[in-house]
């Protein structure tokens, strides 16, 4: 068996500048050894700023790293997005075009008897009921529909302004405080599951209680992390290339 990856929260914009630029190229070739050594990957949240799906429309500026993840499928490796804090509007693009397995908040994973417990993470603080209104708000059906009769051209702009907030209100009241997340792995081991994964944070972190093993990916923003099992043991690494 090849080699399983974990990332989250790259935070893809639609802007072009110059550290943009560069991620996105970063990205690339993480892509690129995935589609070499690896069997799965998991994308554990946020993986674009933001990501509205109209019904005939994407938002653009995704496009080589869209066909990137296409040519993995394309190979047969399994893709599993877990959605985060900016996947809200995520509808079918993903799953009936690239056949990427979309999960909403967890999920369970099992693999050579060893059980992991994947999720993105926004929500989990306890100081965070505030966002936890909200979420229920932006996941409403008929919000989204509503959301979804204003143009394009203006209804993807303010996506992008409601995105910014978010990630500033990660930044500023969460990493690297991540108690509540520990907290939630010890409870998830004492159910049996071997690993937590998660995100959310921007915090890289990797804790070890005894033969279980919490991690917490980081980001692509400033750290540019990501996690490799492998042999039954997991890593947490950073991507030079």
């Amino acid at each position: 068996m090849g080699k399983i990856f974990f990332i989250s929260d790259v935070h893809l914009t639609t802007n072009y500048s110059k550290s943009e630029k560069q991620k996105e190229k970063r990205l690339l070739s993480f892509l690129d050894y995935v589609s070499h050594y690896g069997d799965r990957l998991f994308i554990v949240g946020d993986l674009f700023d933001f990501w509205f799906e109209y019904r005939t429309v994407i938002p653009r500026g995704y496009t080589n790293i869209l066909c990137s993840l296409a040519r993995l499928r394309e190979l047969d490796k399994e893709i599993h997005y877990i959605t985060g804090n900016h996947d809200f509007w995520m509808k079918d693009f993903l799953s009936q075009e690239l056949k990427i397995n979309i999960h909403i908040d967890n999920f369970d994973y099992m693999v050579e008897n060893k059980k992991f417990y994947i999720f993105h993470g926004d929500g989990i603080a306890k100081n965070d009921r505030g966002y936890r209104l909200l979420k229920k708000i932006f996941r409403n059906k008929i919000n989204i529909f509503l959301y979804s009769l204003i143009h394009p051209d203006i209804g993807i702009p303010l996506a992008k302004w409601i995105s910014s907030l978010s990630r500033k209100h990660t930044f500023k009241d969460n990493a690297p405080q991540d108690l509540d997340y520990i907290q939630k792995a010890i409870k998830k081991f004492k159910q049996g599951y071997d690993f937590v994964i998660c995100g959310h944070l921007h915090w890289p972190k990797y804790l070890t209680f005894g033969q279980k093993v919490y991690v917490n990916l980081g980001d692509w923003i400033t750290h540019f992390s990501y996690a490799e099992y492998e042999d039954q043991q997991i890593k947490l690494l950073t991507w030079k290339t």
